[in-house]
């Protein structure tokens, strides 16, 4: 199959042609979420980044097996080996069982993500699901002569690994760099090195997520449950793994480093990083007082806002920067892409009022080839948004008849926003709620045009300037016609 896709390949840092390993077929692994409290934005950008991927992957005409697994056991406070498990924090805080906080929080991730259009993944494996698979990993990196155990626990030897393989390719990082800037914990620590990471940990009798293991009662360290799932479902050949760039390092350092140990060889061809989110410039945490949740933008409401917005809107808004770019977040750039998804939305209806003409004069190929282009382009969303209104424009000028076009261009042009807009970039109309307050402005401007052409048929002219005037300062564009009027909204 011919594939002209170029993606930014985060080991390689540059663009490559994608070349899946067994065409048609492309294996896709994103890292999803840890269960264990709202969905914010940040996971709102990985996850429309990777649906965007998926979405076109599928368009390309490959068969994806697109896997995003959930963590709920082993991630532990701070990213670190030490300190309490963060499902069991909270399940401690609120007096549940882990599993119901796990549940609770997994079917409100659902939730938002079927607000936001994301389509669900093929497979979506929870690491308390592949204990035995895990293990089964664990031996295998002991074996190869990389990991080791003290006292119940199993530790992956970052050293060693480095004398053989090299640490630290994915994100750029030397570990003689590394180790100058750890701390030494004076035999504190039962690791071998402050680098090595944990690959199995002893479970002290307090802790109630615990599974037995040749090595005593315990659970799985983080880095290691996508090794494993990601391997169990889409072999030791995956052409694209990713996330969040705060997945960079360590997590995906860590997985690389135990395919290679466990397998002989490095399972990841392309590794793709959606970069963060920031909040009038400053980066998003709750001790900052600036984090928002998706539940919060969607309906209930947050202090840093003023009104809560459709989650149509927060997809374009998101879609609006390139995936690798940072982004920053605010309700006037929140209120500006509502104006533009409005704008987008009332050119897709005016299609159906074009008329066409046998001689018409506009090619719609060249739109295609562009917005094809910008999709080729490492999934250049900002471009082909720009290129969407290009043609945008062109519709205006198709329905104010100022050019002509013809049937089968007019079907191309239907054809091309369909497939980027609804297929490709996964927008949809609002919701119902937001289509009622559109079907009430639409009636009172329908109304205030008929109020127009009753004074202009009284020849008071002045009054009907006004309205139009007014009307065309809310961006309202009108069309007088013989038997009546048409307008849009610009």
């Amino acid at each position: 199959m011919e594939n002209p896709l170029h993606i930014y390949n985060t080991l390689s840092r540059k663009k490559e042609l994608f070349e899946p390993h067994e065409p048609p077929f492309v294996g896709l692994y994103a890292c999803g979420p840890t269960v264990y409290g709202d969905a914010h934005l940040g996971h709102a950008r990985q996850a429309i980044t990777f649906d965007v991927l998926f979405r076109y992957l599928s368009h390309l005409g490959y068969k994806v097996r697109y896997v995003r697994n959930i963590t709920d056991v082993g991630h532990l406070e701070n990213d670190a080996d030490e300190g309490e498990d963060k499902i069991l924090k909270k399940a401690r805080l609120e007096k549940l069982e882990p599993m119901e906080v796990v549940q609770h929080f997994m079917n409100a991730y659902h939730r938002n993500m079927d607000e936001l259009n994301v389509l669900r993944p093929g497979i979506e494996p929870r690491a308390s699901g592949h204990i035995i698979e895990q293990q089964q990993l664990v031996e295998k990196i002991i074996n190869a002569g990389f990991a080791y155990e003290v006292n119940g626990s199993v530790y992956f030897d970052v050293i060693k690994f480095n004398e053989k393989y090299g640490y630290g390719k994915l994100s750029g990082r030397k570990v003689e760099d590394l180790l100058s800037n750890t701390r030494d914990l004076d035999g504190q620590s039962e690791k071998h090195n402050p680098l090595d990471f944990a690959l199995w940990k002893k479970a002290d009798p307090t802790h109630i997520m615990r599974w037995p293991s040749q090595w005593g009662d315990g659970y799985p360290g983080w880095h290691l449950e996508c090794s494993t799932m990601s391997i169990k479902y889409l072999g030791e050949h995956i052409d694209i793994h990713g996330g969040g760039m705060d997945l960079l390092f360590p997590h995906h350092e860590c997985e690389i480093a135990q395919n290679i140990a466990g397998s002989g060889s490095a399972a990841v061809k392309y590794w793709m990083h959606n970069n963060m989110i920031t909040i009038n410039g400053q980066k998003m945490g709750r001790s900052l007082g600036n984090f928002i949740t998706l539940d919060e933008l969607f309906s209930k409401g947050h202090k840093l806002l003023n009104r809560t917005f459709d989650p149509m809107i927060i997809r374009f808004f998101i879609l609006q920067a390139h995936y690798r770019s940072t982004l920053d977040f605010s309700e006037e750039a929140l209120s500006a892409a509502e104006k533009g998804l409005h704008r987008l939305f009332n050119a897709i209806a005016l299609l159906d009022k074009i008329k066409v003409s046998k001689n018409g004069v506009v090619r719609a190929d060249e739109l295609k080839e562009r917005c094809i282009a910008a999709m080729n382009d490492d999934l250049n969303a900002p471009v082909l948004i720009s290129h969407l209104f290009d043609g945008v424009k062109m519709i205006h000028s198709l329905n104010d008849e100022r050019v002509t076009i013809d049937e089968e261009n007019l079907q191309l042009v239907k054809e091309v926003f369909h497939t980027f807009v609804f297929d490709i970039l996964g927008l949809s109309p609002y919701n119902k709620v937001s289509e009622e307050n559109d079907d009430l402005s639409g009636n009172i401007i329908e109304a205030m045009l008929n109020v127009r052409m009753q004074v202009k048929e009284r020849k008071d002219w002045q009054t009907a300037d006004e309205i139009r005037d007014a009307l065309q300062e809310l961006g309202v564009i009108i069309k007088d016609r013989k038997d009546g009027f048409d307008w849009n909204i610009e």
